[in-house]
């Protein structure tokens, strides 16, 4: 029992090592962590949920300027914050792991030293996940208080359900996580940039970020169903039932299963990425 058991704790000890050193790394990086995390969402707050609004009410007189202003106010800042906060889960799951990939299968071969650690290689890639859905996590509580504080219209947040509200919080950074690592793995690291532009930009506008799902069904019922492809729609969808359930949002049973198979998907496509690139 004893010989059976020395294995496990020795893969462990080895995946809480490279944990420690990754967030030894982050904190020597923690300012530039920070920025990236808060800088996007802190510029969408404060153009649609506070200059916005303040001009709506000073050309209150002009019927014009008011209707074109009065979009950003109202109830924006409560639609706006779980869709801000599902942004920063996607964009520092996949920072967390894409871009490191890109330097670590680069000319370097840096990933040699990690797979080189007593871990099976997959276990190598599920650390990586784990540790960037930590920094997701981190990522959505540094943002909700800048989300609820910054907006000059009431933000109304209500959690029935905290259950609901971590199991989203955990598949959502999970799933983000395994997209990170399936484009890391699949793309050179030369195109790490591009795909940015070309996949994560289109999918954070198509994600249900700045709109309830729902709204969709109302007016442009095509493009309800294509979003539903997009993972970053059941984040927001799900930070939305949790924290502002009464706006209209899908329900828990769906968001929950969507996300569940988005992180089954989106994780067998990294590892197996992942293994490919390293044994090869």
């Amino acid at each position: 029992m004893n010989r059976s058991s020395t294995p496990t704790r020795q893969y462990a000890s080895a995946f809480r090592g490279l944990l420690l050193r990754d967030f030894r790394v982050l904190r020597r990086e923690l300012m530039p962590f920070l920025l990236r995390v808060v800088m996007n969402p802190l510029l969408f707050l404060f153009v649609f949920t506070y200059i916005f609004p303040r001009l709506s009410a000073a050309a209150a007189g002009s019927s014009g300027m008011s209707g074109a202003m009065a979009t950003g106010g109202g109830n924006f800042g409560t639609v706006l914050l779980p869709g801000l906060m599902a942004v920063a889960i996607m964009f520092s799951g996949i920072a967390a792991v894409a871009l490191p990939l890109a330097t670590e299968f680069g000319i370097t071969r840096e990933i040699d030293d990690r797979v080189m650690c007593p871990l099976p290689v997959y276990a190598v890639a599920v650390e990586k996940v784990v540790f960037s859905a930590l920094q997701s996590i981190l990522a959505a509580l540094i943002v909700f208080p800048l989300a609820y504080f910054i907006p000059s219209t009431p933000v109304h947040v209500a959690v029935h359900n905290w259950a609901f509200l971590i199991a989203v919080l955990v598949l959502a950074s999970l799933a983000a996580g395994a997209l990170g690592l399936t484009i890391g793995t699949s793309v050179k690291p030369q195109q790490i940039g591009l795909i940015f532009s070309i996949v994560v930009v289109p999918i954070t506008f198509l994600g249900c970020v700045y709109y309830p799902w729902a709204a969709l069904g109302q007016h442009i019922r095509w493009l309800q169903y294509v979003v539903l492809v997009n993972p970053i729609v059941y984040m927001s969808e799900g930070l939305r039932a949790a924290l502002t359930p009464g706006l209209p949002h899908m329900p828990e049973p769906l968001i929950l299963s969507a996300l569940l198979l988005s992180l089954l998907l989106l994780g067998y496509a990294g590892i197996r990425g992942f293994l490919r690139r390293v044994i090869g």
